[in-house]
């Protein structure tokens, strides 16, 4: 795909994500330990199943083909990025011939004991194939980074990540490619410690 129809795909995804109402302003607490001014809320996207799968095929659209061509499985968190993942799933199989095998699917779910963990059923699904990661944003890479090493301990190879919005505040990386559909510079990004919100007692947004 040429530079040109990366950047019409993008120009027409930041305009769905605007009528979308996603960015919000306040006091946001990310829920991995870090705090921000910015919130880029998925919910507003995925009560409308039809936004989201237009924004998966964009996303396939500007994944290189070298990867698109070798995933076997997506993964991603819950909730938004787990969602995304089964689209950008079913939608790879979608582009595939009826003799290819089919992609897999599996949910990274949070539990209270545990935290972010992988069923024992999506593990042995994982085993020995090449997994794209998935998730609605990226905040810190945190969350991308946990996910990679539950795919790693249940046998497979994270081939690269990807995500509709990168907020470019990454603080934790993963060696291989990370392919955002849209970029949102979001660097006043604080731990829950060192948050000047919280200094100055200003109440966490809720919504």
């Amino acid at each position: 795909m040429t530079t040109q129809r990366n950047d019409d795909v993008r120009k027409r995804a930041q305009r769905i994500l605007q009528g979308a109402n996603v960015l919000i302003e306040g006091h946001f607490d990310f829920g991995n330990g870090y705090h921000g001014r910015t919130y880029l809320n998925p919910h507003m996207l995925f009560c409308q199943p039809s936004t989201i799968w237009q924004l998966a095929q964009d996303l396939l659209d500007v994944l290189p083909y070298e990867i698109s061509t070798q995933v076997q499985a997506v993964v991603g968190p819950a909730t938004g990025g787990a969602l995304l993942a089964h689209t950008l799933a079913g939608l790879l199989d979608g582009r595939r011939s009826l003799e290819h095998p089919p992609c897999m699917f599996a949910p990274a779910d949070y539990d209270l004991e545990e935290g972010l963990r992988l069923r024992s059923t999506y593990r042995a699904v994982l085993a020995g194939r090449k997994v794209l990661l998935a998730d609605d944003v990226r905040n810190t890479g945190k969350t991308l980074s946990h996910c990679a090493e539950l795919v790693r301990k249940a046998g497979g190879e994270v081939i690269a990540t990807t995500q509709i919005y990168d907020r470019m505040a990454t603080i934790v990386t993963l060696d291989v490619p990370n392919v955002p559909l849209l970029e949102y510079d979001a660097r006043d990004i604080h731990t829950s410690t060192t948050c000047p919100l919280c200094a100055a007692r200003v109440p966490l947004t809720s919504f």
